[in-house]
């Protein structure tokens, strides 16, 4: 899979298929479109393309107000690149962008860059300056620049629609394994370990400390049952997100995770942290020994929940 951050008219020398959309966290919704993307573009022999953003254009838009994500732009190539996608294009969205109108993206961007033959959308997609653009819009263009459009109806899990908004939502309530159901996978933080003040290591329980990316959804507060990749192996682990109050009196968030049974140091490695089961929210104990005690019963449930995928 090729992955491009700037293209042009001479970039691309056969008919595409396009997926259009923001695709964050490229849940169980966009898989089903993107593998119809797949499939037609293989039946039809088109190079199959996502197009995308590489900043949320509602970040963009609202200045202010930032939208968590759900997957970065390194993680959303990594998942694609394990399908049989073609190419996946990241477009730049500014000011100059966000006002183009939707005859304009169609004509400049679909048509003439692109050489678009197949459009695959979901069933909300609105596209051009002002969102004026949908889903019936883009079939009439279709008609009138010769390319069909496939809309993706709703995806829905126990009566809800699937959307990466719901999501976010679910992440931040800590609903891990509600999550799960709307991702198709379990979700995930990346971080490099970084040397902490090693409070952990001296109760006995030493941490791997991440900052995850600063754009990155966070669960919310709390105990977690997880697992943990590092030198491409997956390890038992239990991962406190929040400001552990026990031990540190100024509020500085951090994402800490205790490695079952591995007693090598990983400071300054690369690791995923895979978040399965929410244990329990975070508190302040009356003291060390307390919080020492629920640790050890927070791992031997960790131990108890892995016993049965053995």
């Amino acid at each position: 899979m090729q992955v491009l951050t700037s293209f042009d008219k001479n970039t691309f020398s056969k008919s595409t298929g396009v997926g259009l959309g923001n695709f964050d966290g490229l849940h169980i919704g966009h898989m089903a479109l993107i593998n119809t993307l797949i499939n037609e573009c293989k039946l039809n022999g088109l190079q199959s393309v996502v197009y995308t953003f590489n900043k949320h254009p509602e970040t963009m838009l609202r200045k202010k107000l930032v939208t968590p994500l759900i997957t970065t732009n390194e993680m959303k190539a990594r998942l694609l690149s394990s399908t049989d996608l073609d190419i996946l294009c990241y477009q730049d969205f500014d000011e100059n962008f966000s006002r183009l109108s939707p005859e304009d993206f169609i004509r400049n961007i679909l048509v003439d860059t692109l050489r678009i033959r197949l459009a695959v959308v979901g069933f909300n997609y609105r596209f051009g300056y002002m969102g004026r653009g949908d889903t019936e819009f883009l079939k009439k263009s279709g008609e009138k620049y010769g390319f069909k459009v496939i809309v993706i109806p709703p995806v829905k899990v126990n009566s809800e629609i699937v959307s990466s908004t719901l999501i976010r939502e679910y992440i931040k309530k800590g609903r891990i394994e509600r999550v799960f159901q709307l991702l198709g996978r379990h979700f995930s933080l990346y971080g490099t370990v970084i040397d902490g003040k090693r409070i952990g290591r001296t109760l006995g329980f030493p941490t791997a400390n991440i900052i995850a990316h600063p754009d990155m959804a966070v669960p919310a507060n709390g105990v977690y049952i997880t697992k943990t990749k590092y030198d491409d192996k997956w390890v038992n682990s239990i991962t406190n997100v929040g400001t552990a109050p026990t031990l540190r009196n100024e509020k500085v968030f951090s994402i800490e995770t205790h490695l079952l049974d591995v007693s090598e140091d990983i400071y300054g490695k690369d690791i995923e942290v895979c978040f399965i089961h929410r244990l329990r929210g975070e508190k302040k104990f009356e003291s060390v020994d307390a919080l020492k005690k629920q640790v050890e019963n927070d791992i031997k449930k960790a131990r108890a929940y892995w016993e049965v995928m053995k």
